[in-house]
């Protein structure tokens, strides 16, 4: 049974989320500089990616700072706006601050912010966002993501990876339906239009404000790292049948 998601009343009176947010008030940009934070380059050494969450906040936001050295500090400034909102600090300030950033500086977020921070911020916005068309399509994008991630992440724990397609059974598909369960088959690597046709129904909302521009990234960057779409794109053939664009993404 999946655990029960604790109530606001019950976070109200929890002591490690209070702790969570001690020294909160140190990290509060009431007025961001946002064309400033865009020029100004983080010097902390060299960037060590962070995993998990320190209960510290001072310590949390210390080491993710570290984590964007060498990037614009506009990064950072994204990064931080999303653990305060998680830890409930001031929350409606910092959640109207997160989706003006998105609204002003969309355009240079989407291609410098990484995977891991363009679903971070699709989940904050399928969490918090005003708009409800925002929260689903920002929902979709984080599926998307986070569904690949379960998939490649499936592949290497069963050492997938270093397997090579199977060209007996490529051509199999071609000449007839290979089941897999509950009704579906085996994707017809090389021809098949499933992709294409989800690519279609995507579009408008690819073009749907900042929740649709991080859900255009995602999809894109799925096309041209080591995925499933991009291992498929490789065996693909068909024109007309193909789901990315033809431009580099």
């Amino acid at each position: 049974m999946v655990r029960r998601k604790k109530s606001r009343f019950e976070r109200f009176f929890s002591l490690n989320q209070h702790r969570k947010r001690w020294g909160a008030r140190r990290h509060i940009v009431a007025d961001p500089d946002l064309a400033a934070m865009r020029d100004r380059i983080i010097e902390a050494g060299e960037p060590v990616q962070t995993h998990g969450s320190e209960k510290s906040l001072d310590l949390h936001l210390a080491n993710l700072r570290r984590e964007f050295s060498g990037q614009a500090e506009l990064l950072f400034h994204h990064a931080s706006l999303i653990v305060l909102i998680r830890r409930e600090v001031r929350l409606a300030e910092n959640i109207a601050q997160f989706e003006g950033l998105w609204a002003q500086e969309a355009e240079f977020l989407c291609p410098h912010l990484n995977l891991r921070w363009l679903i971070s911020a699709a989940d904050t916005l399928a969490d918090h966002a005003r708009d409800p068309q925002a929260r689903s399509i920002a929902m979709m994008a984080s599926l998307l993501g986070n569904t690949v991630k379960i998939g490649e992440s499936d592949r290497y724990i069963h050492g997938a990876e270093a397997l090579t397609p199977l060209p007996e059974r490529i051509e199999g598909l071609q000449a007839g339906m290979v089941p897999l369960f509950d009704g579906l088959s085996v994707f017809k690597a090389g021809t098949d239009d499933m992709l294409r046709n989800m690519y279609w129904r995507l579009e408008p909302y690819f073009a749907t404000g900042p929740a649709g521009m991080i859900f255009k990234t995602i999809y894109d960057r799925m096309q041209i790292h080591d995925t499933a779409f991009a291992r498929l794109r490789a065996l693909h053939h068909r024109d007309r049948t193909s789901w990315w664009e033809s431009r580099e993404t």
